[in-house]
């Protein structure tokens, strides 16, 4: 699986409860309960961007090919290119991890309603 392609993403990203696909922002955008955790932007350096923890967002902004997304509000938002450091594994955990935190900051009832658990902090 690759996450870089739309037909990667699309795969692992269904795999995750509650979540819809839109196109928007020149990127292939995946939202939980009608909030953005992620986007695949397959321009000319296929990218990805995620939320993440402050204690991730200064490990990963030290590497090659991750930044701060543009556009995106301050800090805790990364962009990751195709050619960054992470191997296939840490990229879905950080896919993964911004779900997370995004649905964490949903309603109860309305996580209930998507069928979504979340891990104990």
């Amino acid at each position: 699986m690759n996450l870089f392609t739309r037909r990667g993403f699309d795969a692992f990203v269904k795999t995750l409860p509650g979540t819809t696909f839109v196109n928007q922002w020149d990127g292939h955008v995946a939202k939980v309960g009608d909030k953005v955790f992620t986007l695949l932007s397959e321009g000319d350096e296929a990218r990805i961007v995620v939320k993440c923890s402050e204690e991730s967002f200064e490990i990963l902004t030290a590497l090659d090919g991750i930044g701060q997304a543009p556009y995106f509000a301050k800090r805790k938002w990364v962009e990751i290119k195709a050619s960054a450091p992470l191997s296939e594994e840490e990229l879905v955990h950080y896919v993964t991890r911004s779900y997370e935190l995004v649905a964490a900051g949903l309603t109860k009832k309305l996580r209930l309603e998507l069928g979504i658990t979340l891990p104990v902090a």
